[in-house]
């Protein structure tokens, strides 16, 4: 039990999180976030653990790394694995979420905790060191005075690079006698809608893609794009061909009135449970309202679509890890404070929250004089923290979990046997480790 609140500065995916771990151990919260009183410029929603980007936390298969990731959550209590869960929708072998109930729900059960105090309040300064650990959640759109504050206190400049939010259109306004349903490879209806081209339609929609208006970037701002969240008109600018081998690839879609895959295709995955809502899949981009308008509707199927949500880019701050971070992710200049979600350097809703989750551990345990913990590495929670921790600071990147990121494997196997194993070795490793640290 802590009796002196533990405060947590940011009410989004890791701030939740941690506030859930350390609640549930019995300790004391006060979790501090500044909305509705304040926006960021991607934020709209009052409620706590709003989400911006997509409503896709990637693939459940366990035998892929943010799936692996996803299980070993799971096992340590991840309140948002539990909601996302309770409030998924269609989306093939992917854990989507309706992104509205997903909010409510976590914002029901953070304000039900008996544990945990909400604070509408906007913190713009860190505060001063205690005995009481201090973890700082602010998420990828931190405000100036904070980012500045932690500038500051690591002795380095933030980093930032930009995400770009997909467009999302309403069901009713698409052309169902053009768009067909079907996954990938998959036998039956499948959970994605998809939007067929020829070369003819493809060549016009590139070509439109790549004259249409962008938003122009700020005197301040440097275009350092998160390689997997790329906007649709950066990847095009890579070559002509770029877009039909990325996220408009036809393969294993072939269109029922022909029988054959097209040309190229635009996926739409379903947005919220009730089907009134499908989200452009890859199609992060930083194309001009009017422009995401005229081009989008070039696509077969979109030639009338409704957009209940355009594109957007949105900075993304950051510490460089290996420079920053502890293993237990305190600060090396101040280790009463801890980081978690994407200030760390990891990237996605997955990775973010599973931060906070070990922040939160973390953070309980400093509070009652226990020594933090580090996952093992074979585990995906333990690889991300490998990757924050041990890069080179001169080439540190943020990453999303992906097997790269784990100790190699010393065994010969078959290729497509690689993911079972890690699998099976990681599990092994963290229950091993949830025993000895009495998790």
């Amino acid at each position: 039990m802590t009796t002196t609140p533990i405060t947590i500065i940011g009410g989004g995916l890791a701030g939740c999180e941690a506030a859930w771990q350390i609640a549930r151990r019995g300790g004391q919260v006060r979790l501090y976030d500044m909305k509705p009183h304040r926006f960021s410029p991607a934020h709209h929603s009052p409620d706590l653990a709003e989400l911006v980007c997509s409503n896709s936390l990637r693939s459940d298969d366990r035998n892929s790394g943010v799936g692996l990731l996803k299980e070993e959550m799971r096992r340590l209590d991840s309140l948002l694995m539990a909601v996302a869960e309770e409030t998924r929708v269609p989306a093939g072998k992917a854990l989507a979420v309706d992104r509205a109930q997903f909010a409510a729900a976590v914002t029901a059960r953070i304000e039900g905790q008996p544990n945990i105090t909400i604070d509408r309040n906007e913190i713009t300064t860190l505060p001063e060191p205690t005995t009481t650990p201090l973890i700082m959640a602010t998420g990828p759109l931190t405000s100036d005075p904070l980012a500045a504050a932690l500038a500051e206190l690591t002795g380095a400049k933030h980093l930032a690079f930009y995400d770009a939010i997909a467009p999302i259109v309403t069901a009713d306004s698409l052309d169902r006698t053009v768009i067909y349903q079907a996954s990938r490879y998959d036998d039956g209806p499948g959970d994605y809608l998809n939007c067929p081209m020829d070369r003819e339609q493809y060549l016009t929609f590139i070509t439109a893609l790549a004259a249409g208006a962008k938003v122009p970037l700020k005197d301040f701002e440097e275009p350092r794009y998160f390689e997997g969240c790329l906007p649709v008109e950066v990847m095009l600018a890579r070559g002509d061909d770029t877009l039909r081998f990325g996220p408009m690839k036809p393969v294993g879609l072939p269109d029922p009135r022909t029988g054959r895959d097209p040309y190229a295709v635009v996926q739409l995955r379903m947005e919220n449970r009730e089907g009134t809502t499908y989200n452009l899949v890859g199609f992060q981009t930083k194309l001009t309202y009017q422009a995401q308008t005229e081009v989008f509707r070039l696509i077969p199927g979109l030639e009338r679509a409704e957009f209940a949500r355009l594109g957007s880019i949105h900075r993304n701050t950051f510490v460089c890890g290996p420079l920053v971070l502890e293993p237990t992710l305190q600060c090396k200049m101040r280790p009463d404070l801890l980081l978690a979600g994407q200030l760390t350097g990891v990237e996605g809703y997955v990775e973010s929250t599973a931060m906070g989750l070990l922040a939160g551990i973390n953070g309980f345990r400093l509070a009652t004089g226990l020594a933090p913990v580090t996952p093992p590495p074979e585990t995906a929670l333990g690889s991300l923290i490998v990757h924050l921790t041990s890069s080179d600071p001169k080439h540190f990147q943020p990453s999303n979990i992906n097997f790269g990121l784990f100790p190699p494997i010393n065994l010969k196997m078959p290729k497509k046997n690689r993911g079972a194993y890690r699998a099976e070795q990681a599990l092994l490793a963290l229950e091993n480790w949830r025993r000895t640290a009495a998790l």
